[in-house]
């Protein structure tokens, strides 16, 4: 098994080390109080079926919460009513995101997690985590970017940190074997990481940032972020698979003051490197998953968690979508969602329960508009309380 011991690198390239996280070890007061302060939410959705934007009103109470920015999985829009997925962890007053899916930015600002003010949306902000770089994941990163400078006024503690996963050195497999290989894009630099991409971003919005920087003295955002690429220097050297290793512990990855994040690789091949982040609060602990498919380091990742936020597909609906394709596309398109996604059945036995979660919290719906009677089939094999996730839900975490 590889050691995971590791930090980040920052944008110059430096190695920058972090400390381990400390363990979490659940009480039994602490999940009896997890589970009464889930309660309420899964409540109302049991008694008034599949909620999306708007009907989750959004609480301001709690030291520690998770809110759900967005919740729809994929990047095929079924429901507009919820956004793309993105998870809030708050900690007083810092928030940290992980993820920025379609939509998940103007979500921010209706989830009230801003001080009030003009240009205040990013002021609380204090990191952002990509899982991986698909698009749904990351689609809104391009806006947050390019308009920081305007939504940043009163940050009193630095750049905000954003990690994600370094570049790939070797491109995703073809599938099914033998099928002819694409062309690349952009066979310069084919599969950039976190920072590089975001160069490129820079590059795309050179007009508008050179005439706002020359005429109005906007900062340039680069100025306003911290971009770290997690490094995984001795722990993989990603191939053409993407199947991660098994780890002997978590990847460090910041500590900020009394939060501590961690992560691990989690399996949504071919696609990586792909991770899940762990967020340590002196109140109890989130865990998102990203996506993946049934992960053994992601169960050690989320050993004790007060809240599992985790994906969640519908066989039947891949089943049905698939029937309507050429054998072709069919097959290539079952693999990718059966083989590197959990499925209903799969989530609350599989996952939760073996992590001993005491939430589990469903999130990147496929698809967002399936009836939530499909979704609380998760209920089957586990013991623990079971939320159906609804765009600007937020669910307390308390000591």
């Amino acid at each position: 098994m590889s050691e995971a011991v590791p930090g980040t690198t920052g944008s110059d390239g430096t190695p920058k080390r972090t400390l381990h996280p400390r363990g979490h070890t659940p009480t039994n007061r602490r999940r009896v109080l997890s589970l009464m302060a889930g309660a309420s939410a899964t409540t109302a959705l049991a008694m008034g079926g599949a909620r999306t934007a708007g009907a989750a009103t959004p609480s301001r109470r709690g030291r520690t919460r998770v809110v759900l920015l967005g919740t729809a999985g994929g990047p095929t829009m079924f429901d507009p009513g919820r956004a793309g997925v993105s998870t809030a962890v708050i900690h007083e007053d810092r928030v940290y995101l992980v993820d920025l899916g379609m939509g998940s930015f103007l979500r921010l600002g209706q989830a009230g997690l801003a001080p009030s003010g003009q240009g205040t949306l990013l002021s609380n902000v204090r990191g952002i985590f990509f899982t991986h770089l698909h698009s749904d994941h990351m689609v809104d990163w391009p806006s947050l970017y390019a308009t920081a400078p305007f939504n940043s006024f009163g940050r009193t503690h630095g750049p905000i940190r954003v990690f994600g996963p370094g570049e790939r050195a070797e491109l995703p497999r073809v599938f099914p074997p033998g099928a002819p290989e694409p062309p690349v894009v952009n066979p310069g630099d084919p599969a950039p990481g976190t920072s590089a991409m975001t160069s490129y971003l820079r590059q795309a919005f050179a007009a508008d940032l050179n005439d706002r920087e020359r005429d109005s003295a906007t900062p340039d955002p680069s100025s306003l972020f911290d971009l770290r690429d997690i490094d995984l220097t001795g722990v993989w050297a990603v191939d053409a698979a993407g199947k991660p290793p098994r780890l002997s512990a978590p990847l460090p990855v910041w500590e900020d003051g009394d939060v501590r994040v961690s992560a691990t690789l989690v399996d949504h091949h071919p696609t990586a490197p792909a991770f899940a982040y762990r967020f340590d609060t002196p109140d109890g602990s989130v865990t998102v998953s990203g996506d993946t498919t049934l992960t053994p380091n992601l169960i050690d990742l989320a050993q004790g968690t007060d809240y599992l936020v985790h994906e969640v597909i519908d066989r039947r609906y891949v089943e049905r979508l698939v029937a309507q394709l050429p054998p072709d596309r069919a097959n290539a398109l079952r693999e990718h969602l059966l083989a590197s996604h959990t499925t209903i059945e799969q989530v609350g036995r599989d996952v939760a329960e073996a992590a001993g979660a005491r939430n589990l919290v469903l999130t990147h719906l496929v698809p967002a508009n399936n009836d939530v009677s499909r979704w609380r089939l998760a209920r089957k094999g586990y013991s623990g309380r079971l939320i159906v996730g609804a765009d600007l839900m937020s669910l307390p975490v308390r000591a």
